[in-house]
């Protein structure tokens, strides 16, 4: 969902891609304890599926700190990253994600994700 209102909370987070490729390669059961089948079928789609696996694990870590908790606050598969058909990432938050934004007024996201070859990049904007 977006919207516009007053900032609640943001969000940062950087992810190196060749140490999370390197974990994904080691333990391959990641891919399924932290993206959900949608973002896993996006990403293997891809050329280079790390760089998209990097991005939306950089905007789940984002969006916990948009809510001002860390890791184990929520549940990996409570944020989902998906694309807008024009491309634009989106959020789907639900379960504890959900729970935690209602209680501080989150009516809203803006996603913004970015990547070079080595390094990806999401910023979360919690708006009321």
């Amino acid at each position: 969902m977006v919207a516009a209102g007053r900032l609640v909370g943001l969000g940062i987070d950087v992810v190196d891609i060749p140490r999370l490729a390197g974990m994904l390669g080691r333990r391959p059961s990641m891919r399924t304890r932290l993206f959900t089948s949608q973002e896993r079928q996006y990403a293997e789609s891809m050329a280079t599926p790390a760089i998209t696996y990097a991005g939306r694990f950089a905007a789940k870590e984002a969006l916990m700190k948009s809510l001002g908790v860390g890791l184990g606050a929520v549940g990996w598969w409570d944020v989902e990253v998906l694309r807008c058909d024009g491309g634009r990432p989106r959020l789907v938050i639900s379960g504890r994600a959900a729970a935690l934004a209602v209680s501080l007024g989150v009516a809203g996201w803006q996603l913004s994700i970015s990547h070079t070859d080595t390094v990806a990049s999401a910023v979360v904007a919690a708006l009321s």
